[in-house]
């Protein structure tokens, strides 16, 4: 069943107030940061962070940490993953495992860094303070008793409020 034009406009305008709404936007300026800081964090951990660690550790890189599960053509030994992969063999890649975790965790590190950032700078913000909340009661001046504040007699003495 066809949608006539003014069903489809519509749609269109109920589309772009969805898409117009606060947490939307966050939401889309959020993921476009996130994937930016994650190339930022990507760099950071293979071109800064693991050279120093794979020399440490007797490695000249992470990535090239590798089990080979099937042998390729020619066999092995093979120098680089990209070598192996390249002659076929079936490869347990351990190393770009490592390299991935430790992504993880100086993201995860960030981002926890960033938030408590973020929180004492919020914590020095001054708070605006509330208006009094309007009073819904009030006290019967012959009996003390509190009763609604749009009452005109009072439940408890039967006394005609002003």
């Amino acid at each position: 069943m066809r949608k006539t034009v003014g069903e489809d406009r519509k749609m269109l305008k109920e589309f772009t107030k969805f898409m117009m709404r606060g947490n939307v936007m966050d939401m889309a300026v959020g993921i476009i940061i996130g994937a930016a800081f994650g190339k930022i964090v990507s760099s950071l951990v293979s071109d800064v962070i693991m050279p120093p660690i794979g020399l440490l550790l007797g490695k000249a890189d992470f990535s090239n940490l590798f089990l080979v599960l099937r042998q390729g053509t020619p066999p092995e030994p093979y120098s680089t993953l990209a070598v192996a992969q390249k002659a076929g063999a079936v490869t347990l890649n351990y190393g770009l495992f490592i390299n991935t975790i430790i992504g993880f965790v100086i993201v995860g590190f960030s981002v926890f860094l960033l938030i408590r950032w973020v929180n004492r700078l919020t914590a020095l913000v001054p708070k605006k303070e509330e208006a009094p909340a309007a009073p819904t009661t009030k006290t019967c001046p012959f009996c003390l008793s509190v009763i609604p504040l749009g009452a005109t007699r009072c439940p408890q003495c039967t006394s005609i409020l002003s």
